[in-house]
Parts: structure tokens; C-alpha cells; sequence
């Protein structure tokens, strides 16, 4: 084998891996930005509840009647369900309560320290996507 078929086959593999870390380089550098993509965006919203119902409404075809009296009853919901929470809040803060007492007794206190941090945080995410 002469040098120059030596050389020329030593140029042609480091071209073709030159080619596939490249390639490599693009498949990793895209699916890191797919990921951080999702984590600084999130998976696509979900339609709230109150969307969902209006889609179902606007299918239905109601007369100009009917979407009024369908607002006054979805209003009329709203408000007894909101009524119905305040009225229940202080029980569910005492069962809430209760719980973490007993959490407590069971969780290192690394491990009480680190649920109330993940509690919390799920707890205002769950606040935010409610809105």
C-alpha cells in the first residue's frame, strides 16, 4: 500500500466521522431542545372546564333565548358552588390539618421538610392552571 492510498483512506474515515458526530451532535442538540422546549413551556394546555361546556353549548345551536337563559343558570351554578366552597373551607382546612399531624408522625423531619415543599409547590401550580 503506497502512501497516498494511506492517506487518502485515513482522510475518507475521518471525513465520515467528521459526517457522524455531526449528525450525532444534531440528533442531541434537537432533543435537548425538544425537552427544554416542554419543560419551559409545558405539554399543551388542557381546555378548562368552562371552555369545554362552551364548546358544547356552541354546538348545540341555541337561540339568542336559550344562551341567555343558559348564562343566568351557569352564573346562578357558579355562585352556589363558590358559596358552597366558602361554607365547607374551614372543614377541609381541619382534615388538611389532621392529616399533616399524622404525615408528621410517620416523615423524618428531612422528609416532612422536603412533602411540604412539593405539597406547596403542587398545591400554587394546581392555583395557576385553575385560573
Amino acid at each position: 500500500m503506497n502512501s497516498s492510498s494511506s492517506s487518502s483512506s485515513k482522510f475518507n474515515w475521518q471525513v465520515r466521522a467528521a459526517v457522524l458526530s455531526v449528525f450525532l451532535l444534531g440528533f442531541v442538540a434537537g432533543a435537548l431542545a425538544l425537552n427544554a422546549y416542554h419543560v419551559w413551556f409545558g405539554p399543551a394546555a388542557q381546555p378548562t372546564r368552562q371552555q369545554q361546556y362552551q364548546r358544547i353549548f356552541d354546538q348545540l345551536s341555541l337561540s339568542e333565548e336559550q344562551k341567555a337563559e343558559v348564562k343566568k343558570i351557569v352564573g346562578e351554578t357558579r355562585e352556589e358552588i363558590k358559596a358552597l366552597r366558602k361554607e365547607s373551607e374551614p372543614r377541609v382546612k381541619e382534615i388538611r390539618a389532621h392529616a399533616d399531624e399524622r404525615f408528621q408522625k410517620v416523615f423524618t423531619p428531612e422528609q416532612w421538610q422536603k412533602f411540604q415543599n412539593l405539597r406547596d409547590a403542587l398545591r400554587e401550580s394546581e392555583k395557576t392552571s385553575n385560573k
